[in-house]
């Protein structure tokens, strides 16, 4: 699994960040859920925590 480290204070800093120089992935980001140590996380204002770690989770479909 790929991993990247980034400085971000929050959800929406770091999809910022990581889409910077990615612009194709903000349309994919945006149907994404995150989970920040496990726990998913919505609030994209909310203060991360200093050594999170971000999981992006794509969009599943039931079956």
């Amino acid at each position: 699994m790929p991993e990247e480290k980034v400085e971000a204070t929050t959800l929406g800093d770091l999809v910022g960040a990581v889409t910077a120089d990615r612009p194709r992935l903000t349309a994919v980001l945006t149907a994404c859920s995150f989970l920040v140590d496990g726990v998913a996380w919505r609030d994209r204002d909310a203060p991360l925590p200093a050594t999170a770690t971000v999981d992006v989770l794509p969009p599943f479909a039931g079956g």
